[in-house]
């Protein structure tokens, strides 16, 4: 593509946004336009429910929550430049992300295209940042970022080709944020130690449009041993994240929710990766007991997850989790396509979440192929990902949750297609 097409494509598409990776030149460094690059990416799939629940929900799941349904998950352009990880220099970057499909609804900043329709099909901004590399402080240096992006904690990632099911965990869809807005940096002070810190308007809130106008703050470490074999990625988000008009009189700012997330990867050899994540959610204001007493919700899980390469095409994926919600707090299910965005600002949603209380145990086994075909020559620059999948939920300790509460298992299998160009 030619400089001056370059240029324009950026001009029209920059409100569009990035998440997708870009890929690392190991060649000499090029002209800082012409390491600019857009990308496009397709995800579509459908996940069946044996038990055809009366609510069309698979309930403790969200981005495929709706049982035996097909779907187009997401639809991603993106454009940007990135930060060279071999710079010693200063080097800047940006990248910017558009989405649409059934996924956006729950991606959403608050009062930012969040009630443009009442369809499951939605349109998002994921990412609207600016990264720059400085050669402060430390041999390393420092990174700094800025803007909107998606959340720095947990494995399982918004874009579907980073993720190893078509399906989430309890962890990613519930004990974790979605998005951040603000800045923060990464101080790299040695080879193996890197520190994290930053300030967000909180999650899925930008500033100006915050849900309860006080900050939240980002911080933590990365330990990288073994060169590079195992890794250690603990992170925290603390901050006030309750809606103001949802909790009146109370007053939102003064109560606190801590996301904190621990992801240990070992690369055991070249075909075979472990990663355990370790969660631990708490709300100060849980629920309002008799007397007007407050009482803190808790969640707070393990997962372990397995890849198995076995061929250039072909990676078997395996997941365990056990998930616990101690007050039913955090565990739910969105029928209504602004139910969840509604919820976050606020208002009564028009069609109301299912959250049913209690101390609830879940546990999770999937199971999963990721098949990556060769395509011929004209689509080198594309990939195509088939990703098969069977999941057992249960209920482990406490109520029937699922088929809308009358059953204590649930079993889906599922079917995704990721097409990244």
């Amino acid at each position: 593509m030619k400089t001056r097409q370059i240029v324009t494509a950026v001009s029209v598409l920059l409100p569009l946004a990035g998440q997708t990776a870009f890929a690392d030149d190991a060649k000499a460094p090029a002209p800082w336009i012409d390491t600019l690059a857009i990308h496009g990416q397709l995800e579509a799939g459908i996940d069946a429910n044996f038990s055809s629940p009366s609510d069309h929900l698979n309930y403790g799941q969200l981005y495929t929550d709706r049982a035996t349904t097909p779907v187009l998950n997401q639809g991603l352009l993106s454009v940007g430049r990135p930060v060279d990880p071999k710079a010693t220099d200063y080097d800047f970057g940006f990248k910017v992300q558009g989405m649409y499909g059934t996924d956006a609804r729950y991606t959403h900043f608050a009062r930012l295209f969040d009630k443009t329709t009442k369809s499951p099909y939605q349109f998002d901004i994921v990412e609207a940042s600016v990264t720059a590399h400085t050669p402060w402080l430390t041999e390393g240096g420092v990174d700094l970022q800025a803007g909107l992006w998606p959340t720095l904690l947990g494995f399982e990632t918004i874009d579907a080709s980073t993720n190893p099911f078509y399906s989430h965990s309890y962890i990613y869809n519930f004990g974790l944020p979605v998005k951040e807005a603000g800045a923060n940096g990464i101080l790299h002070l040695t080879d193996w130690l890197d520190l994290y810190a930053g300030v967000v308007a909180g999650n899925q809130t930008i500033p100006g449009a915050d849900n309860n106008g006080s900050a939240s703050f980002i911080g933590g470490f990365k330990v990288t041993l073994a060169d590079g074999n195992f890794s250690v990625l603990a992170l925290t988000h603390y901050g006030p994240e309750n809606a103001s008009r949802a909790v009146k009189p109370l007053s939102a700012s003064k109560y606190n929710r801590a996301y904190n997330d621990m992801i240990i990867t070992y690369k055991a050899s070249d075909a075979v990766t472990f990663t355990t994540e370790l969660n631990y959610v708490r709300e100060d204001l849980g629920a309002v007991q008799a007397k007007g007493r407050i009482a803190n919700a808790e969640g707070y899980g393990i997962a372990q997850y397995g890849a198995w390469t076995l061929s250039d095409a072909v990676t078997f994926n395996l997941r365990g989790e056990v998930f616990a919600d101690t007050r039913g707090y955090f565990v739910a299910a969105f029928p209504g396509s602004l139910s969840s965005v509604q919820l976050l600002e606020g208002y009564t949603p028009s069609i109301s979440p299912i959250s049913y209380g209690g101390h609830n145990v879940y546990g999770a086994l999937t199971a999963g192929v990721t098949y990556k075909p060769a395509l011929p020559d004209a689509y080198s620059a594309a990939t195509l990902l088939i990703r098969p999948e069977l999941r057992a939920d249960e209920v482990m300790s406490g109520p029937a949750r699922f088929n809308a509460g009358k059953n204590r298992t649930a079993v889906t299998a599922a079917i995704d297609a990721v097409l990244t160009y």
